[in-house]
């Protein structure tokens, strides 16, 4: 089912088509078609929770589509805590705040303010901090 919502972007409005399928929205606006998933959206469903043990989780950081970095938020070796914004991306003339994965230490940068970047390429490695 298409749903049709009014949107503004950087203060002009637009006519938007939407279908979702699962976690992916499919939009089309003045005919162009785009892709949009939406990370932060919580299931209906409540997930299920492993055994005992904590799941290890990458220190990771990338894009989940491909865009332009508008500023990166963290230096090297410092600490950042989970959900912390790392990152700006540009991208489909909308800034969207790429946070960290995990609590850890900054260990590498690979992107700088300015650069173009294709999706799923690691921008940035967070060293998950010891637990003592």
């Amino acid at each position: 089912m298409t749903e049709i919502r009014k949107v503004i972007v950087d203060g002009e409005e637009f006519e938007v088509h939407i279908e979702q399928e699962g976690d992916v929205y499919h939009a089309t606006i003045n005919g162009k078609n785009f892709e949009l998933v939406i990370p932060d959206v919580k299931s209906s469903a409540p997930r299920k929770r492993g055994g005992g043990g904590a799941k290890k989780r990458s220190g990771t950081v990338s894009a989940n589509m491909p865009g332009k970095i508008v500023t990166v938020e963290v230096q090297l070796g410092q600490s950042v805590s989970e959900g912390e914004t790392v990152l700006i991306l540009e991208a489909m003339k909308m800034q969207n705040e790429v946070t960290a994965p995990i609590k850890g230490v900054v260990s590498a940068i690979h992107c700088q303010d300015g650069m173009n970047v294709e999706a799923n390429v690691p921008l940035i490695v967070i060293e998950p901090e010891s637990e003592d």
